[in-house]
């Protein structure tokens, strides 16, 4: 690949990246929420209680980012801690009954986003778009552990196990099994 390609592709990326971010914060305004406590909220939804180690490795986000959007989400109603009931060092993260009661509205939004963000493509059908997406997310995993042994590389956050495995399958990465 020449500059030209690369750069092309990189400002491509980055544009996509910009742009849906955008779309999602809007889409999620009304309802005092962000992109990252959607994740949170619909982590929740599929696989129930979770302590905020559990999250932050299901979400990908670091634990003081976690411990943040749970504060939040909580003072805003839609999560409630509580101690687990097997772990004394361990809370427990759920859904509020106002936040069980907010997710058709926010799967609603969710779709309108993913709607708005292909309205104009035609170039392949969708489920190809999501092929290659997820065939793109996946090789940038795999470039990060390849260009982890070079230590002048900076950090790049790696997808959890989960998460990746989910992209390689096709599957939405961030909606448990």
């Amino acid at each position: 690949m020449n500059f030209e390609q690369a750069d092309d592709l990189n400002e491509v990326i980055r544009a996509v990246g910009i742009r849906h971010r955008a779309l999602s914060i809007a889409a999620l305004a009304p309802f005092g929420i962000h992109p990252g406590h959607k994740l949170v909220l619909f982590e929740l939804d599929a696989a129930g209680s979770l302590t905020q180690a559990q999250l932050a490795a299901a979400t990908g986000f670091e634990p003081p980012t976690i411990t943040l959007s749970v504060r939040q989400l909580e003072d805003a109603g839609l999560v409630a801690r509580r101690p687990s009931p097997t772990d004394r060092r361990a809370t427990l993260v759920e859904l509020s009954d106002k936040g069980r009661a907010l997710l058709p509205e926010l799967q609603a939004a969710w779709c309108r986003v993913g709607e708005q963000t292909i309205a104009s493509f035609t170039a392949i059908p969708l489920d190809q778009l999501t092929d290659v997406l997820a065939d793109l997310a996946a090789s940038l995993d795999t470039s990060h552990h390849q260009a982890a042994s070079d230590p002048f590389n900076e950090p790049v956050p790696v997808l959890p196990r989960d998460v990746a495995r989910r992209i390689r399958q096709g599957r939405n990465p961030f909606r448990a099994p």
